[in-house]
C-alpha cells in the first residue's frame, strides 16, 4: 500500500501519516521526488485501512498496490516523472516531452582528454557529462579508473563546460565521496544486484542512473529501482543497455521493447544507451534512432577524443563524422515524436 501526499504537502503532513502508520504496528518509507512524496507501507493492510490515511491533510490518494515496486509503480503516480539533475532551478529535465543526450567518455583517463571529449560532447548537443572515474573491469588487470584524482578532473570539467556531471559509484562506502563531486550517480549493470548500493545511492539524495543488469528482468530492474525510492528518492532514471543473450554479433542485446514496457510499469524515465549495447562504433546510431522511435527519453554515449588510444571501450566510443551524424540524429528526430532536445532549466523567475 502507498499513501500518495498532494503536491503541496508539507513535511508536518508527512510526519502525521509516518506517525499514524507507525502507531499501528507498521513500517512507512517516505521518497521524495521533484513534485511528488510517496510514503510506501509494509505491515498488516487491514490495519491500514482502518487508520482512515485518505481523510489525513496533505494526502491525496492511499493506492493498494499488488506488485513488488510500489514506489516506482506507475499506479500510484498521475503521470510519468520527470527526473532534474544538476539543481532544480537550473539542472537538465529528464522525462517526457523532452529527449536528453548525456554524452562523454566512458573512462576519465586524463584531464585533457576529458575536457577534450566533453567539448565534443556539449558541440553534439549534450546537456550531461558522463565519465567514469571507477570503472569495474571484468578483467582485474585492465585498467580501473583514476579514482577521487578522476573525480575532480570531472569537477574541473564541469566548471568549464556547465554540464553537470554523471558518474559511476561502485560500492556502498564511496558513495559519500563520489556524491561530493557529481550531480547523478551512476549504478552500472554489474551493481544492479547490488543492494547495500542500491540503498546507500539512494540515501544520498543524488539523482540516480540505474543501469539494468546484463542478466535481468524488466520486474528485476524495477525491483532495483524500488531499493533506491525506499530509501527516500525518487529521482531514479533507468537506462536499458542491453543484455546478454545467445548471440555474439553485438556485445550485448538491445532490449528496445523494455522501453514501452517499463514506461506501462513505472512512472521513471527510461533511456538507452547505444555504446554499450552495440558495443560498435557503426551501430551507436542506427540503435540511438531506434530509441528515438520507441520513445526513450535520451540516449547515453561513449565519445572519446582518440577513440584507438582509449583505455576503455574505444571500439564503441564516436569521434569526427559519426559524432556529428548522432548530434544531427537528436536535433532532427525527437521533434517527430513530440519531443524538443532537452535543455537547462531557466532559474525560477526568469522571463
Amino acid at each position: 500500500m502507498v499513501v500518495v501526499m498532494e503536491p503541496g504537502a508539507t513535511g508536518a503532513h508527512v510526519d502525521a501519516v509516518v506517525e499514524r502508520v507507525r502507531s499501528a504496528g507498521g513500517e512507512a518509507f517516505v521518497s521524495r521526488g521533484v513534485s511528488r512524496t510517496i510514503i510506501g507501507l509494509v505491515g498488516d493492510l487491514d490495519e491500514f485501512r482502518a487508520l482512515n490515511l485518505r481523510s489525513m491533510a496533505g494526502v491525496a490518494d492511499v493506492i493498494r498496490v499488488s506488485s513488488p515496486f510500489k514506489l516506482v509503480s506507475l499506479d500510484n503516480h498521475p503521470g510519468r516523472s520527470t527526473v532534474v539533475v544538476g539543481g532544480s532551478d537550473r539542472g537538465v529535465p529528464i522525462g517526457p516531452g523532452t529527449f536528453t543526450l548525456i554524452a562523454g567518455p566512458c573512462a576519465v583517463e586524463s584531464a585533457q582528454q576529458t575536457f577534450q571529449a566533453a567539448e565534443m560532447a556539449q558541440a553534439a548537443g549534450a546537456t550531461l557529462l558522463r565519465g567514469g572515474a571507477f570503472k569495474p573491469r571484468t578483467s582485474p588487470y585492465d585498467f580501473q579508473g583514476l579514482g577521487e584524482r578522476g573525480l575532480r578532473i570531472l569537477a574541473e570539467v564541469r566548471e568549464h563546460t556547465g554540464l553537470p556531471i554523471v558518474t559511476e559509484v561502485l560500492d556502498a562506502h564511496d558513495v559519500p565521496l563520489v556524491a561530493r563531486y557529481a550531480d547523478m550517480l551512476q549504478v552500472g549493470t554489474r551493481n544492479m544486484h547490488n543492494y547495500a548500493l542500491l540503498q546507500a545511492v539512494g540515501r544520498a539524495q543524488l539523482p540516480v542512473l540505474l543501469k539494468r543488469g546484463m542478466q535481468a528482468t524488466v520486474e528485476e530492474w524495477l525491483t532495483a529501482a524500488e531499493y533506491v525510492a525506499q530509501r527516500g528518492n525518487l529521482d531514479i532514471v533507468l537506462c536499458e543497455r542491453g543484455i546478454r543473450t545467445f548471440e555474439t554479433s553485438t556485445r550485448n542485446t538491445l532490449d528496445i521493447a523494455a522501453v514501452p514496457v517499463v514506461q506501462q510499469l513505472s512512472h521513471l524515465p527510461v533511456m538507452v544507451d547505444p555504446s554499450h549495447s552495440g558495443g560498435r562504433r557503426d551501430l551507436v546510431l542506427p540503435l540511438a534512432r531506434a530509441a528515438i522511435a520507441v520513445g526513450a527519453d535520451g540516449i547515453l554515449v561513449d565519445v572519446h577524443p582518440a577513440p584507438e588510444e582509449a583505455l576503455v571501450d574505444g571500439a564503441q566510443a564516436l569521434v569526427g563524422a559519426d559524432l556529428r551524424e548522432l548530434a544531427s540524429a537528436v536535433r532532427r528526430f525527437p521533434p517527430l515524436v513530440g519531443r524538443r532536445p532537452a535543455e537547462r532549466l531557466a532559474p525560477a523567475g526568469a522571463s
